[in-house]
């Protein structure tokens, strides 16, 4: 089994998406989507693949250490960005096909008028520790 992340972006473009941005959709297409993920993410609970999933405010901070004991603080993620990270999903799959399929799965969620958004979700496979040879 290999842990992956899938990261899901907001855009408050429609660049990117094959629809509006989230925040010109309706209060039932909203909830059609967040019920979808809800959903999906039952279907891997069944079958051992979930490990978790959150999302995240679109609202963040930078922190960093300065060397004095006082970390400066900014507004953040990116005030020149439209692309925030709107959540994730840690999948424990057999395979990176697998991880690749679901991801799939997932860009599918509805969006406007109940069509599949189609957005691009960003997969990448969680470090761990190297094996260890033991005599």
């Amino acid at each position: 089994m290999a842990k992956y992340l899938m990261l899901k972006h907001y855009r408050s473009t429609s660049k990117s998406l094959d629809c509006a941005p989230m925040d010109q959709w309706t209060p039932e297409e909203v909830s059609a989507h967040i019920q979808y993920m809800r959903d999906f993410g039952a279907k891997l609970t069944e079958t051992g693949e979930f490990v978790d999933a959150q999302g995240v405010a679109q609202e963040g901070t930078w922190v960093r250490y300065d060397g004095e004991g006082r970390p400066p603080v900014t507004d953040g993620p990116f005030a020149e960005t439209k692309d925030l990270i709107a959540g994730w999903m840690v999948i424990d799959v057999d395979s990176y096909e697998r991880a690749v399929e679901l991801a799939g799965e997932l860009s599918a969620a509805p969006g406007p008028g109940g069509e599949p958004i189609r957005e691009w979700l960003e997969l990448r496979p969680v470090m761990s520790e190297p094996p260890t040879v033991r005599e």
